[in-house]
This record gives C-alpha cells, structure tokens and sequence, in this order.
C-alpha cells in the first residue's frame, strides 16, 4: 500500500504552500527513559509510579497504527522487529513504520543518572541492517522487510570538539545509508549543556546549523524531513523559506495543558512547519486516539482554532466515558515547557484561561510586543531578542500568550 508520507512530501516539495501535514506518533522512549518510558498505567495513583508494561506500549502503537491518522510510528529498532518484521502490522497500512537511528547520550535518561547534564555524545545502539530486516547484515531484497527510514538525531552545545563529534557520525551514518538505500529524517536538538556558551538567539542557532550541516550534503543523503524545536513564528519562517528542499518539522516536548499540544502545532504550520512528531504529548494523553484525531483536524484545517479544539477534545472524551486530566478551564491555559529529551511539564504561563466562547475561524494572532525594558525593541517596533535579558525574553513570551488568550 502507498504511504501517507510519500504522497504528502511529493506533494510539498512540489508546493511548499499546500495544506498536507505530516503527523507522527514517537513511541520511541524506550531507547531514552527505561522503565518510565511506556507512561504512567492507568490504573496508577497519585505518587505510586506505576508504569505501563512494554507490550502495553506497544499495544498502543497497534490501535494508533490501525486508526491510520498519523503518517509515521517512531519506534526503537526492537519494537520495529516485532511489529514492522514479524507481525507485518504495516503491510496494509498507509502509516510509514520507522526506527530511531541513535541514541546519543543527552537522552539516556534512566533514574538518578547525570548523562543529560553533560553535552551530548554521538552513539548508536541499532544498526540500520537490524532496522531493515532484523540481522546484523541484510541481502539486497530482504532490506523491504523492515523499516526503510529512521531518525537520526544531533545535539549542537556550541563546542568545537562536541559538534564536531557528532557531525562526524552523522557523516558516517549517510555514508552507510544511502548505499543500504535507507532514508532518514534529521533530528537536531537545542543544546542540553551549553555552559557558559549558550547562543543568545537559539532558533537562530538552530537554523544556522541545519543550514550550514546540509549545505555539503547532495540530494541522495539529504534528511527527507527535519524535526527540530519550536523557536517561535520567526525561526520557523525564516527556516522554512531558506530552502525549499527542506521540509521543516517540530518536536512535541515535554507534555503540558492540552492547548500547549494544539496551540504548538497550529502556530507552527501557520510560519512554515510542515510536519509534528509528538511523542509524550500523545502517549500522556488521557486517550490516545482522540487526542490524535483531534491533531490531524488541526493539522488538516478541519478544526482552525486550538482553544475550538481543546473544548471539542474534552466534549470527545465526554462520549467515551474518559475522564480529563483537568478540568476544561485548566486545559486551555498555556504552560511554560521544555523541548529536551528530558524535559517535563511546566508551570502556568499565565493563570488566565480562555473564557469567552471563540468563532469558528480564529483571526491570526498578531505577536505580542515585548515587555516594556529598555532597548528591547527594534526600530520598527519588533522585539529584538539579542538586547534582551533571559528574563525579558520570558516576560515577551508571556505577553505574547496574554494576547493568544485574551
């Protein structure tokens, strides 16, 4: 069967400006968090940190495959050999299945360790012969048995010998491949342990980088998608109109309020976004396959505003008998989250939540000024994020939710 994610990226290369939206559910935690990795249980209370089991999680990753609403399921490379390899969930699916490539240090999260307060380190567990069919070396027709894509992912801090480390292994991992005819789709992270060299624009940083890592790179070793973190309207835009070629994607981050979910990917798409890959925002959700039909309305313009969808994902889980995390009023307030690995929720970002009823069709919500500081602003007007402090960047960032909120 022909897959989602073939036909949408043809059709987005060959019209930047079209409505397909690439979704995918990343159940690849496995590969990152241990025993936590698979959520919370349902039948878990409060402080008891009861888990889900691995074939629970994997459970999961069947009923979002048979719902054929997301484009691509991330896995690590052994959920991929049960289900992809001996089960042949996807044969008859229009879902992609795909298998996280590496897994470099700044994601080894198991408890009590200190591996992501440290730069990363390039490294990987699978090898792509294991992604493609499931043995340490493929024949030529048995490499369509498997996943023929996977995520490799890379952390920048700012440091010569770090960058360099992980530019290296990418390199390599091109190299072996585009001649195994194995695609990818590139992950870069802000940096996890950047010291005393933090860059002071980090969607700047992160643009630049992408940029300037792929302008060696020809088109057969070329990412077919990117997924990097949210900067905000004018790092998307800028990155999306740099290269046509590239097709820019965003990460979901740590779980937050459901509008935080569905504000994030609507925002996105508007500055040039193109696809989301939401990994806990989904596998935390009060019920899984709601929460994804309501992303692909989003996505596909069926529902066009987040706070409209908030109140029609609650409504949902009214008819199915799930009870909400929070109560309506809490879910459409925004949060203040991380987009690491190993990031969590974070507090309110403002303790105003939406109340009064919203049209159909949202107006476009022009962004927030930036607080009131001195020099924190250009000529025209616009926040000049370079001359703010940390602090003021926040304050913008709330200011900018305050208007998205009423």
């Amino acid at each position: 069967m022909q897959k989602s994610l073939d036909i949408k990226i043809a059709r987005i290369l060959a019209d930047p400006s079209c409505n397909d939206f690439i979704i995918a559910d990343a159940k690849d935690a496995d590969m990152a968090g241990g025993m936590a990795s698979p959520g919370q249980s349902p039948e878990h209370h409060a402080r008891e940190g009861k888990f889900r089991s691995l074939a629970e999680y994997r459970q999961l990753m069947r009923e979002n495959v048979k719902q054929a609403l997301v484009d691509i399921m991330l896995m690590s490379a052994s959920s991929n050999e049960v289900l992809t390899i001996h089960e042949r969930l996807f044969d008859n699916s229009p879902v992609t299945p795909a298998a996280r490539a590496n897994d470099t240090t700044d994601i080894w999260l198991a408890m009590g360790s200190q591996y992501a307060k440290v730069p990363s380190r390039p490294f990987r567990s699978a090898t792509i012969d294991h992604i493609m069919c499931g043995k340490v070396q493929c024949e030529k027709q048995e490499r369509c048995i498997g996943a023929d894509i996977g995520l490799f992912s890379m952390t920048f801090n700012n440091d010569i010998d770090r960058d360099t480390a992980s530019l290296e292994s990418y390199k390599q991992f091109r190299v072996e491949a585009e001649a195994k005819g194995f695609r990818h789709f590139l992950e870069v992270f802000a940096p996890n342990a950047c010291g005393n060299q933090c860059p002071p624009d980090m969607g700047r940083f992160l643009n630049d980088m992408i940029a300037r890592s792929l302008a060696g790179v020809t088109g057969k070793g070329r990412p077919v998608f990117l997924k990097i973190p949210y900067s905000g309207p004018a790092a998307m835009e800028q990155l999306a109109s740099y290269d046509r070629t590239l097709v820019p994607g965003i990460l979901g981050g740590a779980s937050g309020t459901t509008l935080d979910a569905f504000h994030q990917l609507w925002e996105a798409k508007k500055y040039g976004a193109r696809a989301a890959l939401y990994g806990r925002m989904i596998n935390n959700s009060e019920h899984q396959l709601t929460f994804i039909q309501h992303l692909r309305w989003l996505a596909d313009g069926h529902i066009t505003d987040p706070a409209e969808g908030v109140r029609s994902y609650h409504a949902s889980l009214e008819k199915v008998g799930v009870k909400p995390y929070r109560p309506l009023q809490d879910d459409l307030v925004s949060t203040l989250r991380g987009s690491s690995y190993g990031s969590t929720g974070g507090a309110a970002a403002t303790k105003t939540a939406v109340t009064k009823p919203e049209a159909k069709s949202a107006a476009p919500v022009a962004p927030a000024p930036a607080a009131s500081t001195s020099g924190s602003t250009s000529g025209g007007g616009e926040p000049d994020f370079k001359k703010m402090t940390p602090q003021q960047r926040v304050q913008w960032n709330l200011n900018r939710w305050k208007n998205v909120l009423g």
